[in-house]
């Protein structure tokens, strides 16, 4: 990013200027910094039990870890897969697997859901689809509700009662423009506030967005908002909602929307989808859930030894003939 600090400053200022939560107060926001996150002190060395381990990518921590997707020829999810199936490489050197685990782990989930106005005739059944999502989370899940219009309101933080989330969604209502950046953006702090102190409350973190158009009013750039999703341990998951009616999802909104969407969703190893009517929600929440708990838990140790805070690509493939693998596709190398 070529942003300069004051901007940077001046733009997080304002965005929590922008963001009510449920109880009306203003949540403390950090600055956006396109700069890698820099931890005073390497983690312990990686530990033989897979679940002392975060799946997730942490910056300045030897061992790196990633939530993947793998699926067959017709798209079904694959999960009877071994330690020794998997293939990871960094920057084209393979890498030696240290860290495997299958376990469906707890999920830290936002749920991120536009109420503007081109929303309106359509909310009642995107509400009805979001809350029966809310009701296929276990106990030991936690989740919030975010909406966003011109403002972005948290009306439910992190609980694990869907009885709570139920009333947060019913609570929405359309109006205003869309300010989905500054959204995804709150929802990325939130969720990394979520701290595992020990390993039962490791989880996999995930936004899922609803929106049928293209960002009109954000404070923060498309590019602020990529780069600190890139530098995260969440997946996101897109519903961009096209409209056969013209509107912001239709012609020329709708190609720059659904570039934004994909960008995210790729750069975090999550998923877009692009449905025309509004009553297949309730089938592309389904998917999504059942993803999330379909997935594997991958680690290695980077034979790079650099600390120079690059960009590292990393691919991860399986020797089982016939399937296809979605993760993050990468994090950014350790400073010191």
């Amino acid at each position: 990013m070529t942003r300069t600090q004051g901007t940077l400053i001046a733009a997080a200022v304002a965005l929590s200027a922008a963001v009510l939560s449920a109880g009306g107060q203003h949540p403390q926001q950090e600055p956006p910094s396109p700069q890698p996150q820099q931890q005073p002190a390497p983690a312990p060395p990686a530990r033989p039990a897979p679940p002392a381990q975060a799946p997730s990518f942490r910056v300045g921590v030897e061992l790196v870890s990633m939530n993947v997707t793998v699926t067959d020829a017709a798209n079904r999810y694959v999960t009877d897969l071994e330690e020794n199936d998997f293939q990871v490489y960094e920057d084209g050197v393979k890498q030696d697997v240290t860290l495997f685990n299958r376990t469906n782990l707890p999920i830290a989930l936002a749920m991120l859901l536009d109420t503007s106005a081109s929303m309106e005739a359509r909310l009642p059944v995107a509400q009805e689809a979001a809350i029966g999502f809310a009701r296929r989370l276990r106990p030991q899940d936690l989740a919030e509700v975010i909406d966003f219009d011109s403002r972005v309101v948290i009306l439910a933080p992190f609980t694990s009662k869907a009885a709570d989330l139920e009333q947060a969604i019913r609570r929405t209502s359309a109006g205003g423009s869309t300010s989905m950046y500054n959204a995804i953006y709150i929802a990325l702090k939130d969720l990394k506030k979520i701290v595992a102190t020990n390993a039962d409350e490791i989880r996999r973190q995930a936004i899922v967005v609803l929106s049928d158009g293209e960002d009109t009013s954000s404070l923060l750039p498309f590019e602020e908002v990529l780069d600190l999703a890139k530098r995260s341990e969440t997946a996101i998951y897109a519903i961009g909602l096209r409209s056969n009616e013209g509107g912001s999802f239709g012609n020329k909104g709708f190609k720059e929307a659904e570039f934004v969407l994909r960008q995210l969703t790729q750069q975090t190893g999550g998923r877009a989808f692009f449905p025309t009517q509004v009553t297949e929600l309730n089938t592309i929440y389904s998917q999504i859930s059942d993803e999330l708990s379909s997935q594997y838990t991958v680690g290695y140790t980077p034979r790079n030894p650099k600390r120079d805070g690059a960009w590292r690509r990393v691919v991860v493939q399986t020797t089982r003939p016939g399937t296809a693998t979605r993760t993050k596709q990468g994090y950014f190398g350790p400073t010191k």
